[in-house]
């Protein structure tokens, strides 16, 4: 192990970890040998990296903390400086941005194979865990980091501390559970703010470079990481953005193949692979039909990953893409979101929600089981009408 390499682990221990902790943190199996997490660009998976090494029961002297896209990096051989940090008495090894290195699994498998190391592994959600790690997916424990909840929006801002809640307390709770939050703060004061540049954690660097750095984060994510990971040629880029910046401003219900391809410049078939990297890379959600629906390959709603995306990629969003947006990217880490054909979306094959604004009514959802609505501008629900904001209360 070089000494620069062993210079930058002590820096990043040597820091100041943070108060506040993502939900993930506490729902991870810290007593597994591999664990990795996946994520967004931006969501904070570095940060709680570094909380896990703060807190460890390990010596800072035992951690070795890697950046796998640092210059340092380059030429050096993962399994080697592994094999080293353990006989010298290393037990946890956190590599981090590992889809920077090439055949990253095959080092992996190796540690977890030939070194008594605790690995910790962060990398962008568009990584081919299924292919790159193979029979390693049965030793290693694979987590997802989605973007801010609401919740997790208000307890960063320091504004207040709430609990989580099911969906299924939400749809039978929702009068009680808003009026409890209502008792303590006003909750659409902050929505519109949580809305527009409250998604990353960053926002916390300052809102007025906000959108610039989530502009940086897309471009990484497109000309770095997707590009690297699915080996799309670079004159290719520009149409990915491009879709963005159509579905910004498109309402979901207009979203057809023909129209959304022909704008795209790019054939159907070329453009369903660009639209599958772009969920892979957290920056798209494709919403399609379930299992029994005719449509089930193609999707039939695409929309931005979260409604923060919408200020960097059009002047004038559209209302109802940016309303789904922020439901399906509360709903989708917990529950499977499809398309479904009278209201906007079917949870879990049971659960069907129109989503909309305050005065829409329920008769595109009247005479349906289990149909509710999630209305925008609301403070309070009734019946089955229930505010849109409090499905941010999920995770």
């Amino acid at each position: 192990m070089t000494p620069i390499l062993s210079k930058l682990s002590k820096q990043f221990l040597s820091k100041k970890s943070s108060n506040f902790k993502r939900f993930l943190y506490e729902e991870i199996d810290f007593k597994a040998s591999v664990i990795g997490i996946k994520g967004g660009r931006g969501s904070g998976k570095t940060t709680l990296l570094h909380q896990y090494a703060k807190n460890s029961k390990f010596k800072k002297s035992q951690i070795l903390y890697i950046s796998c896209d640092h210059p340092a990096m380059i030429g050096q051989n993962l399994y080697e400086i592994a094999d080293e940090f353990s006989a010298y008495g290393g037990k946890l090894l956190i590599l981090d941005e590992i889809h920077k290195i090439d055949n990253f699994a095959s080092h992996i498998k190796a540690m977890y194979d030939f070194t008594d190391l605790q690995i910790l592994f962060s990398g962008s959600s568009a990584m081919k865990i299924e292919h790159e790690l193979g029979d390693l997916s049965r030793r290693a424990l694979i987590y997802d980091m989605p973007v801010l909840s609401f919740r997790e929006f208000l307890s960063l801002k320091n504004i207040a501390h709430f609990p989580k809640y099911s969906l299924e307390d939400i749809l039978e709770n929702h009068e009680d559970i808003a009026m409890e939050i209502v008792e303590q703060i006003k909750p659409l004061a902050f929505f519109q703010d949580y809305l527009e540049h409250g998604a990353y954690p960053f926002f916390k660097e300052g809102e007025s470079t906000y959108s610039n750095r989530l502009w940086e984060v897309v471009q990484s994510t497109i000309d770095s990481d997707l590009a690297s990971l699915f080996s799309i040629n670079s004159d290719k880029l520009d149409t990915l953005k491009k879709v963005l910046y159509m579905l910004c401003c498109t309402s979901p219900y207009e979203i057809n193949k023909a129209k959304l391809s022909g704008e795209a410049g790019v054939a159907w078939a070329t453009l369903s692979k660009y639209l599958e990297y772009m969920q892979k890379g957290s920056l798209l959600h494709l919403v399609r039909g379930s299992s029994g629906h005719k449509t089930l390959k193609t999707p039939n709603k695409i929309l931005l990953n979260n409604p923060n995306l919408f200020a960097v990629f059009c002047a004038k969003p559209d209302i109802g893409a940016l309303r789904e947006s922020f439901f399906v990217s509360m709903l989708q880490p917990k529950h499977q979101v499809h398309y479904h054909h009278q209201g906007d979306f079917l949870l879990d094959e049971r659960v069907i929600v129109e989503v909309g604004g305050k005065s829409k009514d329920g008769k595109q959802i009247e005479g349906l089981d289990n149909a509710y609505l999630a209305l925008d501008d609301i403070e309070f629900g009734y019946g089955n009408a229930i505010p849109l904001w409090l499905f941010g209360f999920l995770y």
